[in-house]
């Protein structure tokens, strides 16, 4: 059996995959193996529980607390909230582990688990490790069960909703008064939260959409990964800016007031160069991933900003931006890391700091992210293959390198399994955008033919 753990957590589909048993039986094994690591010396544990909307995160919750209460931890349960915002309460509750039930941008049928260290950091690779190993320990080992008083408590922490909201405007830089904002929810964790504190912000939110979840409509059309309903509703109401998360609320996406795309190498473009105004740009360095555009790298380069690239994955980011002292690190995708106020990707703060320097400058979106040019980049998901042998196929490998150096110096090719999917991903980028295409089609027909199941 491959790695339980993806890149950003368990991740599968709901009752067929991921299933209440698996629910209970990881919450368990967590419980076992941070306690025998010392985590809870001298205390009883205590754990944070959140989740976003869907459905099938009513029955996985229940199965996780059931886990964690039956091992002796104490549970609080914070319901309906981003990832970000769970994270920020594990530390700001001091509990001793969080743990996050989503499937981020994936379809409503599927869903996740995600365990946050003390502090609301991610877990390492080996607790994660231990905690499979154990997984496949539980039932065939002898071990005292709590009982009694020993059992753990549940509660509900209804407060978390406006602490996470009071520390987001905390850390804002000003007011946005006067700004026009249309907000996309994707009917997931920030449905509520993002509209409520842009008007705390002070800005006018004249429209929102993707603000109704009911468990099952989730990403369905909206959202960070499907723009076009909030470009069409930002150029309607007039708005000066377009907010786009996904289901768990860690990534945000723009669209300006043309109704253009601002993506993720653009917001970290703009908010490198205001916090190098501000001296907040830790080590005058951003941190991206290989997929960041080549229009970002020279953009960084031309504002004398360094730029450190790491593997994709915000988990990556932030492991180089501790271990360097980095404030500011993201994805393309729209996860954006201001490390000084928060340990994981942020939607909602993304686009309140993005906001923020629009107030600030007077400038419109368009004029802000016209500080990089974006080079053509194609990205081709090819499904239904065997994404463990991508980088081992002799023959998928030897057509990527001829491709590379087709494009020499004037463009780059990067094929990788998705961490949280069972795909392959075929990134192409260069000036050309024809012949972007054909090379991506090229490729993507290559790895379905050689990796195909």
């Amino acid at each position: 059996m491959g790695r339980l753990f993806g890149t950003d957590g368990v991740r599968g589909l709901a009752n067929a995959d991921l299933t209440a048993e698996l629910a209970l039986g990881l919450s368990v094994a967590a419980a076992h193996v941070l306690g025998d690591a010392g985590a809870f010396e001298g205390h009883r544990p205590v754990a944070v529980v959140g989740r976003d909307p869907r459905a099938s995160g009513e029955f996985l919750e229940a199965a996780v607390i059931a886990g964690l209460a039956g091992s002796g931890v104490d549970v609080l349960r914070v319901g309906v909230l981003p990832t970000p915002a769970v994270a920020y309460l594990t530390g700001l509750l001091e509990a001793d582990f969080g743990v996050m039930l989503s499937a981020s941008h994936n379809p409503m049928p599927d869903n996740g688990i995600k365990f946050l260290a003390r502090g609301g950091h991610k877990l390492d690779d080996a607790i994660e490790d231990a905690i499979e190993a154990h997984l496949e320990l539980l039932g065939t080992e002898e071990r005292p069960r709590p009982t009694g008083a020993a059992v753990g408590r549940v509660r509900d922490h209804d407060a978390g909703f406006e602490q996470y909201l009071a520390h987001l405007l905390s850390v804002l830089p000003n007011r946005l008064d006067g700004l026009r904002v249309v907000i996309d929810g994707a009917h997931g964790s920030a449905s509520k939260v993002s509209p409520e504190v842009f008007r705390r912000a002070g800005a006018e939110v004249v429209h929102t959409i993707g603000d109704a979840p009911d468990g099952l409509n989730i990403n369905d059309g909206i959202g960070s990964t499907h723009l076009g309903p909030l470009r069409a509703a930002v150029v309607e109401h007039g708005a000066d800016l377009g907010i786009a998360h996904d289901g768990d609320a860690d990534r945000c996406l723009a669209v300006d007031a043309q109704g253009n795309e601002i993506d993720g190498d653009q917001i970290l473009a703009v908010l490198a160069v205001a916090m190098r105004e501000a001296g907040t740009l830790g080590r005058n360095t951003v941190v991206g991933t290989v997929m960041s555009n080549l229009g970002f790298k020279l953009a960084m380069e031309r504002e004398g900003i360094e730029l450190v690239q790491t593997a994709v994955g915000d988990r990556y980011v932030l492991e180089s931006m501790k271990e360097h002292g980095y404030t500011l690190g993201g994805e393309q995708s729209g996860h954006v890391i201001f490390l000084d106020h928060a340990t994981t990707g942020d939607g909602t703060l993304t686009g309140l700091m993005l906001a923020a320097r629009i107030a600030e400058t007077k400038q419109t979106a368009t004029e802000l992210a016209a500080v990089m040019t974006r080079l053509p980049q194609v990205l081709v998901n090819v499904k239904g293959v065997d994404k463990a042998r991508a980088s081992t196929d002799e023959l998928l490998l030897a057509a990527v390198a001829e491709a590379e150096a087709e494009l020499g110096s004037t463009g780059r090719v990067l094929l990788r399994p998705s961490g949280t999917e069972p795909l392959v991903r075929v990134m192409v980028e260069a000036a050309d955008v024809e012949r972007v295409h054909a090379i991506a089609d090229r490729l993507a027909e290559v790895v379905r033919q050689r990796l195909g199941c």
